[in-house]
């Protein structure tokens, strides 16, 4: 026996549940399928899954029982399971493309409306990992719907600052990142079993930035920052014809060899037509409890990193703000929870929360762009 208005008011219920890594209503997706309730008040729903073997099948059913039984009239809900056919499947993905057919480049887009930070610098060992995360996650919690895409090939680390463990999702072609902290995110590591080292070289390593982008499904973002390797090297320069529309983001310490060899990553953006962003100068000086400044790598870096830029491109060049040195953020990273996020209060998690709302308030701008309209 069924009542019409209360299955009415499940559907209305289950609307308001998301995938778990599409993140958009499981109703707008085509997973409902037939629901049912008898005189008791006990539902049966019926949830067509993507793929076999969801990784996210328990939170699924977690998320739709619980969602039911808020429905007036329902008193228990059950969950049965199936899996997409191919020819659903199929209308799914064109759903997602947006009508779109083939692989394609959303945000090398003209249209794209999706702000690109590529992060980068000149060594290694300056933090330009963990400044990419903590900014990503800072930016996903002001409300901004975000991705991240780990493009350091050989020097993955993004999973673990993260504290991702789960496995992409394969929708045919089609790969759906795990979201944690609500930032889609995607690495090579998260194919790789182990420790596993990655021995590629230029074409490779182009070839894998290039699938990050046509292949994994973000949807539409607000902000996407990609951590490049460090150096001036194959992805840097494949990541500036892949994303022409890309700003550079240059990550330094204080310290006088970091700062001239940060210079020559942002300088970079002569050769590939990118503009610089800012810079942000990581392991600054930290207050200790008794007040006094421990400038354990110098002082003044990222200004004149600022300073050197703006000379060489000829327009203003930001120092967004200076990360203190701060064991908590060294931790938090460790833990696998992003320090603007387990301890915001902190002084790198307050400066890193700065930057990333100085970066929210720049929109992409529709200067020179077509739009979707003309004259009557």
């Amino acid at each position: 026996m069924s009542d019409s208005p209360v299955i009415e008011r499940i559907r209305t219920r289950l609307s308001e549940v998301l995938d778990p890594e599409i993140r958009l209503p499981i109703t707008q997706l085509g997973m409902v399928g037939d629901i049912s309730v008898d005189g008791e008040g006990a539902a049966r729903i019926h949830i067509k899954l993507t793929i076999e073997g969801c990784p996210m099948r328990s939170r699924i059913v977690d998320d739709v029982t619980a969602a039911a039984v808020r429905a007036e009239g329902v008193t228990t809900a059950s969950v049965e399971l199936d899996v997409m056919t191919p020819q659903e499947r199929a209308e799914l993905k064109e759903q997602l493309r947006g009508g779109e057919s083939g692989r394609i480049n959303r945000f090398a887009q003209p249209e794209s409306l999706t702000r690109v930070y590529a992060v980068a610098s000149g060594k290694g060992g300056v933090g330009k990992s963990t400044v990419t995360v903590n900014l990503a996650c800072a930016l996903a919690d002001q409300g901004l719907k975000v991705g991240l895409i780990d493009a350091d090939i050989h020097g993955f680390s993004v999973p673990d600052l993260m504290g991702i463990t789960d496995r992409p999702t394969r929708l045919d072609e089609m790969i759906l990142p795990p979201v944690a902290h609500g930032v889609k995110t995607i690495s090579i590591g998260m194919f790789l079993d182990g420790n596993q080292a990655v021995a590629w070289r230029g074409p490779m390593l182009h070839r894998a930035v290039e699938q990050f982008l046509t292949d994994v499904h973000f949807g539409d973002l607000d902000v996407l920052l990609l951590d490049l390797p460090p150096g001036t090297g194959d992805i840097a320069i494949s990541v500036a014809q892949l994303l022409p529309g890309s700003e550079l983001l240059v990550v330094t310490t204080p310290q006088a060899a970091a700062s001239s060899i940060a210079e020559r990553a942002g300088a970079l953006s002569t050769q590939t037509e990118q503009k610089v962003a800012g810079v942000v100068e990581n392991m600054g000086p930290m207050t200790l409890p008794d007040g006094s400044t421990l400038d354990l790598f110098g002082s003044g870096g990222g200004q004149i990193v600022a300073d050197r830029l703006s000379d060489q491109l000829g327009r203003e060049i930001p120092l967004l703000g200076s990360v203190p040195l701060d064991t908590g953020l060294r931790q938090a990273g460790d833990d696998g929870a992003p320090a603007v996020l387990s301890a915001p209060d902190s002084p790198a998690g307050t400066a890193l929360r700065s930057i990333a709302s100085a970066l929210a308030q720049r929109p992409r701008s529709l200067t020179e762009r077509r739009l979707p309209f003309g004259p009557a």
